[in-house]
């Protein structure tokens, strides 16, 4: 064979590899996706304070591990403190405030009575004045004198009923139902809580990252001074619309950490996400963007799934957040998985080198 010859059949061999090539990349990324774009994921809890004051200790370092309820850093205690006094102050007024209606209502309903006792001693007068006066005994100014005192009374007893209606409605309820006491231990709960607040404490389980805290830092409500990565993770992967058009959940998978090269994970699909930030509409009150591209081909749209590792979730609780993986998603036929297989078993070899 001369070499003219030897070199047209490595041509034709190369076409014809590149053509089997083609079609098996046209078929595997329909019914065998793969894709390198997948991570681990883990939540990450921002620890805010809910009250502004001076940072006095820092009780965490970098990369510790947490509980929920661990006391991360402390706040200056010494202005919720003297705020807690002021409350309980607050509550002992309110509640000596009611002793003072609680005595005024009893004046007043003493008062009343006395007015009654005065009010029927001048109506008896008044009944004995009308007699004399019909016996002509007494002059009429000195009757109307006497109607006078009677009308008089009946008016004083009328001013100290509504005295009293007033003191009554001033006073309230009795007992911890009264208004002012309420008032007044609403703010002692509120400033307990504010005080229990200079105790920064962890909501979940999980590590301390990236710690930049110091003594000394002014802190302010609502404002992140700290991370911490979650226990628990998650494994994500990016894959073209058409690759996973027979996919569903429960599928099966093999994953391969870049972590871990060699070996291959059993996974499968949890859930599909319901959509990515491309397709995020806002009301922002702005007309429409039309999209454009001056490409033929536009770029692949990638939708996300939600993957569980089978027998191995541990694996992926104790890596760290955005670890990279590879997901391979097999289809159902046998002939199917087994060249999933395969090609995922070839990628885990390849990260020996990359």
């Amino acid at each position: 064979m001369t070499p003219d010859e030897t070199f047209s059949r490595y041509v034709r061999l190369s076409l014809i590899g590149f053509v089997f090539v083609f079609i098996y990349y046209l078929i595997a990324d329909i019914y065998l996706p793969v894709t390198p774009q997948a991570r681990v994921y883990h939540p990450v809890v921002q620890i805010s304070p809910q009250i502004n004051g001076r940072v006095v200790k820092v009780l965490v370092s970098n990369n510790q591990q947490v509980k929920a309820g661990d006391v991360l850093f402390s706040i200056d205690q010494g202005p919720y403190t003297l705020a807690l006094e002021q409350a309980e102050l607050m509550l002992d007024d309110a509640k000596l405030q009611n002793k003072r209606l609680d005595t005024n209502v009893k004046a007043i309903e003493a008062n009343i009575s006395a007015a009654k006792a005065k009010q029927h001693e001048q109506k008896l007068l008044k009944n004995r004045g009308e007699q004399l006066y019909q016996n002509n005994s007494i002059s009429e100014q000195a009757l109307e004198s006497i109607r006078a005192n009677f009308e008089a009374s009946r008016a004083n007893e009328a001013a100290l009923t509504a005295q009293l209606a007033e003191a009554v409605l001033a006073r309230g309820e009795s007992g911890e139902h009264n208004l002012a006491i309420r008032h007044a231990a609403n703010k002692l709960a509120q400033a307990e809580l504010n005080l229990s607040y200079t105790q920064v404490r962890s909501l979940s389980d999980g590590v301390v990252t990236n710690l930049q805290l110091l003594e000394g830092a002014y802190a302010l409500a609502g404002n992140p001074l700290l991370a911490i990565v979650a226990k628990k993770a998650d494994l994500v992967a990016d894959f073209r619309e058409k690759s996973l058009l027979n996919m569903k959940p429960g599928s099966l998978a093999r994953v391969v950490f870049d972590s871990r090269p060699g070996e291959v994970y059993n996974a499968k699909i949890m859930t599909f996400e319901a959509g990515v930030s491309n397709g995020q509409l806002s009301a922002n009150g702005m007309l429409s963007i039309t999209e454009t591209s001056n490409r033929w081909v536009r770029d692949a749209q990638r939708q996300r799934i939600h993957l569980k590792l089978i027998n191995d979730e541990e694996l992926i609780t104790n890596m760290p957040s955005g670890s990279r993986a590879t997901v391979q998603l097999l289809p159902e036929s046998i002939i199917g998985q087994w060249f999933g297989a395969a090609q995922i078993r070839f990628i885990s070899w390849l990260h020996y080198i990359y």
